[in-house]
């Protein structure tokens, strides 16, 4: 394995193009909106996870702009699989995390563009265009929500507000039944809509006191990770690039509390 010296001004360069690229992005989703009757979608694995037109013309624009900046890249998305690259950075993108939100109407979607450097996640963009909130985070740089710092609150619990939980219809309905119970015995409530990686903004901006995914895909996470990290928290993602896996994340009582709840069984039921 090649390994690549970090430059401070690489990541700072992609950075800025991530920021601008999923703005861009978000508005051209958007745009769709104008005209429900060309956003046709297909169903994939399941009647819950569809793909849009929107999806793919966003995550084309999103391949484009990074191949003519960065070439040397790869590039992982969740519609278009993945490309390899040379310069030690990858780019994992979700054009619109929350298609079903996005097609129903709902607020609730965003445009998620994270960037790895030797598979550490280095920079996180996660765009609500409906919402207008634009959240950056990058290593070492602290993590923003439409500019203002963003610091996790380092004395809640997973009672101090409600917990994100993310489980699709890919998770095994009993686990999520003891983790639900198990929760709510504690004293905890749950939260959820239908993107992960807003939640995960949400979590670094102290809207949630944490959240849990027993079947996050990297493109739903990646970004999230670095704004909670960078924001002081805790987040740790169990998958891959390629394979989906448990998530945690909160400030360290509330990350603490979430992995030991998941790991739960509950006997009595």
């Amino acid at each position: 394995m090649v390994h690549h010296h970090r430059n401070p001004n690489d990541i700072a360069l992609r950075c800025k193009l991530a920021e601008d690229v999923a703005r861009k992005a978000g508005d051209k989703a958007r745009s769709f909106l104008a005209t429900p009757e060309k956003l046709g979608w297909i169903e994939k694995a399941s009647s819950q996870d569809i793909v849009s037109a929107a999806d793919e013309a966003t995550e084309t624009y999103l391949r484009q702009m990074m191949r003519q900046a960065f070439p040397e890249d790869g590039i992982v998305g969740e519609e278009a699989g993945s490309t390899t690259g040379n310069s030690g950075f990858d780019w994992v993108i979700d054009p619109i995390d929350g298609t079903m939100a996005f097609l129903v109407g709902q607020p609730n979607w965003t445009v998620s563009v994270a960037v790895l450097h030797q598979g550490e996640p280095v920079i996180g963009v996660v765009v609500a265009p409906i919402l207008d909130e634009v959240y950056v985070g990058s290593l070492g740089c602290g993590a923003t929500l439409n500019g203002r710092r963003l610091a996790i609150n380092e004395d809640w619990t997973i009672r101090s507000t409600t917990v994100g939980f993310g489980g699709t219809e890919r998770a095994d309905p009993l686990k999520v039944g003891a983790f639900v119970t198990r929760l709510y015995q504690e004293g905890g409530v749950l939260f959820r809509v239908g993107s992960g990686a807003l939640m995960l903004a949400y979590v670094a901006a102290n809207r949630l006191a944490g959240y849990y995914d027993p079947t996050l895909f990297c493109w739903d996470c990646m970004a999230g990770i670095v704004l909670i990290r960078e924001a002081g928290g805790l987040a740790e993602f169990a998958g891959s690039l390629s394979e989906p896996g448990e998530i945690w994340a909160g400030n360290r009582n509330v990350f603490d509390n979430l992995k030991r709840i998941s790991a739960m069984r509950d006997e009595g039921m």
